[in-house]
């Protein structure tokens, strides 16, 4: 059966060229870029190429990127360096409440450390109100972290807003642009940000790895211990082959951003409208036009999510339930829960986020199946209207299924 693969915010399938190059690198350039020999210098020059192409797509300074293992690993850098760094100066960071768990995690970790950490919610759209950021800042505030686009319901914050508000108040300000680098333009001068974390394998590029960009000026504790590789912000051989792969897809992916942000807004508003006209009881969750042009996000009344995204699989789809970092966990998504969406709601959310090689035939055969799986899921479920009318009727739907009702 031929997959669809529906789920580009999760991970992204690597671009044949971007293989190419690392395959290239891997087998004829295994020198250590930290060497003084040959082999190890023409290494360096690919390490040194590919800090250059990242660098002119941002609109910084070559000086200004550090390579590292992915975006967890440049949150986490960005994170705790700035709070040991500044420790001097104040101890408390602000952060959105519906961050990736790479930066609410890390952020739980520094309370532990006696860092106080406000947690701001967004609107029930999605997005940061930038005036409660603005609130929140007190004279021991020394961070700010908001996500460009989140990995959810793929909302764009206000970033530049942000920045400015962080920039007025002498507060370092860090966003996650995780899922933005490749989709979004980003240009680190005009955005005004001091610290942007991405990561390869979201925008067409290898797995394990990511990169970091801190502003000249801005100071961070290195977390990771060893020979000062990456001057001396991030010890340890630097993983060339994979460098050269993220330079490679960020400069095909940001070369096609305007053309595929137009197609695939056209191929999510048809699949949205196509749901919301087709499938009853649904919710369409955050905002319909500031949001990434692939994502689309729901609410199916009545059923879970990780149901509905096995039958999908039956059928051939790919999709996520919530978000695949946590996709082990029986817990509502937290960002759901974040702009207010019910527990019950929550646990029946899907997921779909489209890329550079879907087409209008992919959405048009997703839009036939959807349907006839809820309609049979919430025939299933002890909670649907459905399942009530069965029972009532003298139907074959089991009573003990609806005698236990959380709602009742």
């Amino acid at each position: 059966m031929n997959k669809i693969y529906f789920d580009h915010s999760a991970t992204t399938p690597v671009i044949p060229e971007v293989a190419d190059e690392v395959r290239k690198i891997m087998t004829d350039c295994y020198g250590n870029a930290s060497t003084l020999y040959q082999t190890g210098q023409i290494a360096h020059q690919y390490l040194e190429s590919a800090r250059k192409k990242v660098a002119n797509i941002f609109a910084a300074d070559p000086k200004e990127i550090f390579f590292t293992s992915g975006g967890s690993e440049s949150d986490n850098l960005a994170i705790k360096g700035v709070a040991e760094a500044y420790k001097n100066k104040g101890s408390h960071i602000i952060v959105f409440a519906i961050e990736h768990p790479a930066v609410l995690e890390t952020c739980k970790y520094l309370e532990k450390q006696g860092y106080q950490v406000t947690y701001v919610l967004p609107e029930t759209n999605g997005i940061v109100d930038p005036e409660k950021i603005k609130a929140a800042i007190t004279n021991q505030t020394i961070l700010i972290s908001v996500m460009m686009a989140n990995n959810v319901i793929g909302t764009i914050q206000p970033i530049k807003e942000i920045a400015t508000i962080a920039r007025e108040r002498g507060v370092i300000f860090h966003t996650d642009a995780v899922q933005a680098a490749g989709t979004l333009p980003i240009n680190v001068q005009e955005l005004g940000v001091d610290l942007l974390s991405i990561s390869a394998h979201k925008f067409h590029g290898p797995k394990g790895v990511g990169a970091l960009y801190v502003r000249k000026g801005t100071k961070i504790a290195p977390q990771i211990h060893g020979g000062g590789h990456e001057r001396g912000k991030r010890s340890g051989t630097e993983n060339v082959p994979g460098i050269v792969g993220l330079a490679k897809a960020l400069e095909i992916t940001n070369s096609e951003i305007n053309e595929k942000a137009n197609r695939l807004a056209k191929l999510r508003n048809k699949l949205v409208d196509g749901i919301l006209a087709e499938v009853p009881e649904v919710k369409f969750l955050g905002d319909r036009e500031k949001r990434l042009p692939g994502n689309a996000c729901f609410s199916f009344k009545y059923i879970e999510g990780e149901s509905l995204v096995l039958h999908l699989d039956m059928a051939g789809i790919a999709a996520a339930s919530g978000s695949a970092c946590a996709s082990h966990s029986l817990e509502p998504s937290h960002v759901l829960l974040g702009i207010g969406l019910p527990a019950v709601e929550a646990h029946g959310s899907l997921r779909i986020t489209l890329g550079r090689e879907n087409t209008e035939t992919e959405v048009v055969r997703f839009l036939e199946v959807v349907p006839g799986i809820v309609k049979r899921l919430r025939k299933m479920s002890p909670f649907s209207q459905e399942s009530e009318k069965e029972y009532f009727a003298g139907g074959p739907r089991s009573q003990s299924k609806l005698l236990h009702r959380t709602d009742a």
